[in-house]
């Protein structure tokens, strides 16, 4: 396993600090090999009406979530990587509030990773569930 130092600043460089999730304002909650949390502040940009957050922009927030935890338990520093698939479950709308989303490596191979995501209110409520591969190269 990668040491947790390079991971992170793998995670903080190449994730949080790229277009769309500086866009959306991705920020790094915690990071432990295997789990990673980041927090997704409400914005009236990433709605469809009223104050619901819109779908696509959660999927989006569980992918960045589960290629950082996917680096964060890599056996060493990927020189890059894609989300392979993606199956999300939409548990309850996010109305007008901040997300944070929590990823947890399920299984960690030498290119492929298998993450759970749990997408949550900052009220604790669960909003999504997705179960995540991601290939690193």
């Amino acid at each position: 396993m990668i040491a947790p130092g390079i991971a992170h600043e793998l995670i903080a460089a190449r994730l949080l600090g790229s277009p769309v999730a500086l866009q959306l304002g991705l920020r790094l909650a915690h990071a432990e090999p295997g789990k990673v949390q980041v927090r997704l502040p409400f914005s009236g940009g990433n709605v469809t009406e009223g104050a619901l957050v819109h779908g696509g922009v959660i999927a989006t927030l569980a992918d960045v979530v589960a290629v950082a935890t996917a680096v964060s338990a890599a056996h060493r520093p990927p020189a890059g990587g894609a989300t392979s698939s993606l199956a999300i479950t939409y548990l309850s709308p996010a109305e007008g509030c901040a997300l944070l989303a929590t990823g947890l490596a399920l299984r960690s191979g030498a290119r492929q990773h298998a993450v759970r995501v749990e997408v949550a209110s900052d009220m604790g409520i669960a909003i999504a569930q997705a179960l995540v591969t991601v290939v690193l190269t």
